[in-house]
């Protein structure tokens, strides 16, 4: 899969969020963390432009079909952890002492902390993706997953995001869940 490829990929017609404008979002993120190595950078902008490159709302093993995709294009000394970085944004779990997965992961969700009217661009295009969900099923489901993330204690496993977007994720969440209900 070439660039062309992948860059197809994530402008199929069916892509409202999970396309191209959320992988330039976080790679603009990627730009703002301080202290990366080269190594640390490269590993993390693969895994970016990988991430979401397999999406279809009706599947649930994107993740890891995005995962092994990878892991037959990037360079074979990345692959392995590229792979896994991809792996963590099934569950956004991150272990304390994994700084390459707690920026990873606070990038994919840094759309939380966004701006409210950001933010519920945001929501109306996740709803797109789930078209297929009839809206009674889709209420319940998003409800559940936005009420996982509204109780976890930290949102953002990386510092330097979690001070930035932890107040303004936990408004949105809260803002969206009384509108599911």
């Amino acid at each position: 899969m070439n660039r062309e490829e992948l860059v197809a990929a994530y402008t199929s017609p069916s892509r409202h969020y999970h396309n191209l404008a959320h992988i330039e979002d976080c790679l603009g993120a990627l730009a703002h963390v301080e202290n990366l190595s080269a190594l640390d950078h490269e590993i993390l902008s693969a895994a970016i432009w990988w991430h979401d490159v397999v999406y279809d709302a009706t599947r649930s093993d994107n993740e890891e079909l995005s995962a092994r995709l990878a892991e037959q294009h990037v360079r074979e000394d990345i692959r392995q952890e590229v792979g896994r970085l991809i792996r963590l944004t099934k569950t956004h779990d991150v272990q304390p002492d994994d700084r390459l997965g707690a920026i990873l992961i606070s990038i994919d969700l840094s759309i939380l902390g966004a701006e409210p009217a950001r933010y519920d661009a945001y929501a109306a295009a996740i709803r797109q993706e789930f078209i297929h969900v009839p809206e009674g099923d889709y209420r319940a489901g998003r409800a559940k997953v936005l009420g996982q993330f509204a109780a976890r204690p930290v949102i953002f496993p990386d510092t330097a995001f979690a001070t930035r977007y932890d107040r303004q994720a936990r408004e949105n969440l809260a803002r969206e869940l009384a509108s599911l209900r």
